[in-house]
């Protein structure tokens, strides 16, 4: 699916990671995908990510959209001739704009699905949870910090971030291909953040995930970005 490129800015965008055995997400992801792997482990996670001003690139400001959105994601890589691309698959797409739900995967990459979204963000603190049109719920609660997770498979703020900024590449199912969407934000900051509450339903699905096996790792805040998405080849 071609589109144009996308321009907008990037208000809020959260992203939280888990790590997973590499064999479970091995069984569960579409081929020409493969786990992209760090220190032994899988990494999954969701993106919460609240867009302004979202149109063809080169239009004005106002007529752009805005919308809360929400993905599931897995960090992959794949070959493509001789060299090893990274990115990330995404099976699972909810938004509060019902635009996107009407034209995900249609006009625009990837099935949209039609959620409710509850954000107070006041204080250096973070709270949103959305609840989906097929029921899928997610609910967090963060406060930004200073101090990385050092608990964190990944050690260092540096690290995590190097690991996210070059898996810029989304590819999202439609039907038996797949839609590829590459972010190319003109700044690239992150910032950590420490979690007092996080629940998937997606990741305690018991049916796709064995219990326990999805492990939270970290927290990240990403704030006042402006970005453009540009279409890659469908895979």
């Amino acid at each position: 699916m071609k589109i144009p490129t996308i321009h907008g800015f990037i208000d809020r965008r959260i992203l939280i990671n888990y790590t997973v055995d590499p064999d479970i997400i091995t069984k569960i992801i579409p081929a020409p995908f493969r786990p992209k792997i760090y220190k032994g482990k899988a990494i999954v996670g969701i993106c919460l990510i609240r867009l302004k001003d979202i149109k063809p690139k080169g239009l004005p400001n106002f007529i752009g959209v805005s919308s809360e959105n929400g993905a599931h994601r897995i960090a992959v890589e794949w070959d493509e001739g001789d060299e090893v691309k990274e990115g990330v698959f995404i099976p699972r797409r909810d938004t509060s704009l019902r635009l996107n739900s009407v034209i995900g995967g249609k006009f625009f990459p990837g099935k949209h699905y039609l959620a409710k979204f509850n954000v107070v963000e006041e204080h250096n603190n973070y709270h949103i949870d959305f609840i989906s049109s097929d029921n899928t719920k997610i609910n967090i609660d963060a406060v930004e910090t200073s101090h990385f997770d050092s608990n964190s498979i990944f050690e260092t703020l540096e690290n995590v971030s190097d690991f996210f900024e070059k898996g810029s590449i989304g590819y999202s199912p439609n039907g038996k291909k797949f839609d590829g969407l590459k972010l190319n934000a003109y700044s690239w900051k992150i910032r950590p953040l420490t979690v007092s509450n996080v629940q998937s339903t997606f990741f305690e699905n018991e049916d796709i995930f064995p219990k326990g096996a999805v492990k939270f790792d970290n927290a990240l805040l990403m704030t006042k970005i402006e970005h453009e998405w540009k279409s890659v080849a469908e895979k």
